[in-house]
């Protein structure tokens, strides 16, 4: 099936093709978390834009609310457009988010497998699965943090890697405390 066709327009505006309607970028993140396939196109040339818009409806998302990256991590990603591993990055990056985004689906279907459809509980009734679903978010969080340990030692041989920034700031704080000893010891 062809994809649904969303027409950007000079002043800015986004065309739905399909409904006939104009709209928002909140929309189009709607078409997004639904797993429609669509496609931006310029009203007057038709060039494909949607990764622009994509990257339109990220840049709200980070500026409002809690954000996904941190500073150093965007950062890095700016420091590896034009590297030779450029082309690495973006696909180890594109793996690690399906990885992630396979698991939690797992996660999910052992979940409701396990515990059927989770019924509305009453505020005075304690939540049984509090806990399972605070050692599933912790679990997460640990699989997050041995994700980027793995991505830090593999691209740790590489300019601009965390690890390298972190041993390169070792060195020079040692250096002048080196440089203090040898006049300490030549007064003596």
């Amino acid at each position: 099936m062809a994809p649904r066709i969303i027409k950007k327009y000079p002043n800015r505006r986004l065309y739905d093709t399909e409904t006939s309607t104009y709209i928002t970028l909140a929309e189009v993140k709607e078409l997004v978390l639904g797993y429609k396939d669509f496609q931006v196109q310029d009203a007057k040339t038709g060039d494909d834009l949607t990764r622009s818009i994509l990257l339109q409806i990220i840049l709200e998302e980070e500026s409002g609310g809690v954000p996904m990256f941190s500073t150093d991590m965007l950062s890095n990603i700016i420091r590896y457009y034009g590297h030779s591993m450029q082309g690495l990055m973006g696909s180890y990056l594109e793996r690690s988010i399906h990885a992630f985004h396979e698991a939690q689906k797992r996660f999910q279907e052992n979940a409701s497998s396990i515990y059927g459809e989770m019924p509305r509980i009453q505020a005075d009734v304690p939540n049984v699965v509090g806990g399972y679903l605070e050692k599933g978010a912790k679990a997460v969080i640990y699989m997050q943090d041995e994700l980027r340990n793995q991505a830090l030692k593999l691209f740790s041989g590489f300019p601009y890697s965390a690890a390298g920034n972190e041993r390169a700031a070792a060195e020079e704080k040692a250096k002048p405390k080196a440089a203090s000893r040898r006049k300490g010891h030549s007064k003596k």
